[in-house]
């Protein structure tokens, strides 16, 4: 194997650190998702539990977290939405080029999410429109999963990209083996 590729592949645990602090983070979304859904179900069908009208509002907060944050986790597991109609008829070359072209695409993405999203974050409406529900509370909050997701799809397009362009190189790994 190219020593620029065992070199590269000491950055490895970085991104599994990465995913693991992003799984964390969507575990204990999504238990605050329960939880508040859960108060909020039974403050309207329990007389002595209050309703606050703040909960619908941290549900889809934390929803949205959640689904971009989720989002860059099928990345790095490849499990994002694929067309492979033609993958077994296209040579396997074409394939890996193709592989590289729509990772690429992908990191233009991210990058504009962050860009974008970014602007967005820092927009009037999001430094000084509050929460309907919660008055206190920013804007800034509802529209920072963007920029967030930018980063996470940047950071592991960057390492599907490696990846692939590896693959060019490094023959496949067989079962059982290591290379």
């Amino acid at each position: 194997m190219p020593k620029v590729f065992v070199a590269l592949d000491k950055i490895r645990p970085v991104y599994d650190v990465a995913y693991k602090v992003i799984l964390f983070v969507c575990k204990v979304l999504l238990i605050i998702d329960i939880l508040v859904t859960s108060f909020a179900v039974l403050g309207r069908y329990v007389p002595f539990i209050p309703d606050p009208a703040w909960t619908e509002q941290v549900v889809l907060t934390c929803m949205v977290y959640m689904a971009v944050l989720s989002a860059t986790l099928a990345i790095r597991n490849g499990a994002h939405i694929r067309m492979t109609a033609l993958d077994r008829y296209l040579p396997k070359t074409l394939l890996k080029v193709l592989d590289v072209l729509a990772d690429v695409a992908v990191l233009v993405l991210g990058v504009i999410f962050l860009y974008y999203g970014w602007k967005m974050c820092q927009s009037p409406l999001a430094k000084f429109g509050k929460y309907e529900s919660m008055p206190w509370l920013s804007r800034f909050w509802m529209y920072f999963p963007i920029p967030v997701a930018g980063v996470g799809m940047m950071i592991f397009e960057l390492e599907s990209i490696y990846n692939h362009i590896k693959a060019f190189f490094v023959p496949a790994e067989k079962e059982g083996e290591t290379v």
